[in-house]
């Protein structure tokens, strides 16, 4: 029997949005590609929001979680003239260790430019939820729990001082988790976690989200929507 539409959230996962030309790991998506991805949402009745407004939201029915990891660069630029468009709400989850870093973390490359503090407040005062990933984009199940604590506990303070604004929302690097993990995160104060498949683990902190990339067209959108809502189990305490 498929979950009711309202105990599962569809959560869409975006990283970077500019030149796709060279891309071995999908995470970019083209300006123009996005612009289609959310007219199509728009045209079936759904609209992005940040993760916080849609689990907030009585119902949410029409309402869809737009996400953004990493935080490139290219966001202010490339995205969010994009989001405006379509009048759609986004999180953008970054690393306040690497501010105004690269993505030295990906071995293949492209090296891609990542949001200044600057860059950072340039989004939060747009409207854009900032959440956190981390210090320094690492696997948080093979760090030891002195790093755990530093990269979930101290990123959210450093961001809520960059912000001046309460951080609500972690995203767990690679999508890797398990349960101590989770629990670092809870302790942090954060009310809910975005991972990509969190497994066993069911809690609103560790939500599942869906890969959106550059070769999702609107048939690959209809049918990562549909099936998303049918395969994926309630999550409880939401």
């Amino acid at each position: 029997m498929a979950a009711p539409p309202e105990s599962t959230p569809w959560i869409a996962m975006y990283h970077s949005v500019g030149d796709c030309s060279d891309d071995p790991y999908r995470i970019t998506v083209t300006p123009d590609r996005l612009d289609r991805q959310l007219s199509w949402l728009r045209r079936r009745g759904l609209r992005g929001v940040s993760v916080s407004e849609l689990l907030a939201a009585p119902s949410r029915t029409g309402l869809v979680g737009l996400t953004f990891d990493d935080g490139y660069a290219d966001f202010v630029d490339d995205a969010l003239p994009v989001l405006a468009r379509h009048d759609c709400g986004a999180t953008l989850f970054v690393l306040p260790g690497r501010l105004g870093g690269d993505n030295a973390w990906d071995p293949l490359g492209p090296r891609k430019p990542l949001l200044t503090a600057d860059g950072i407040r340039t989004a939060a005062r747009a409207g854009i939820e900032i959440g956190s990933h981390g210090l320094a984009h690492v696997d948080l199940t093979q760090a030891q729990d002195i790093a755990l604590h530093s990269e979930v506990a101290d990123s959210r303070k450093l961001l809520e001082e960059l912000t001046d604004s309460p951080v609500a929302g972690f995203c767990y690097p690679y999508g890797t988790l398990d349960q101590r993990v989770v629990d670092a995160v809870r302790e942090a104060g954060y009310t809910y976690g975005c991972a990509i498949d969190p497994g066993e683990i069911n809690s609103p902190l560790a939500l599942p989200r869906v890969h959106i990339g550059q070769n999702d067209t609107a048939v690959r959108l209809f049918l990562k929507y549909r099936l998303h809502r049918l395969r994926r189990r309630p999550v409880e305490g939401i």
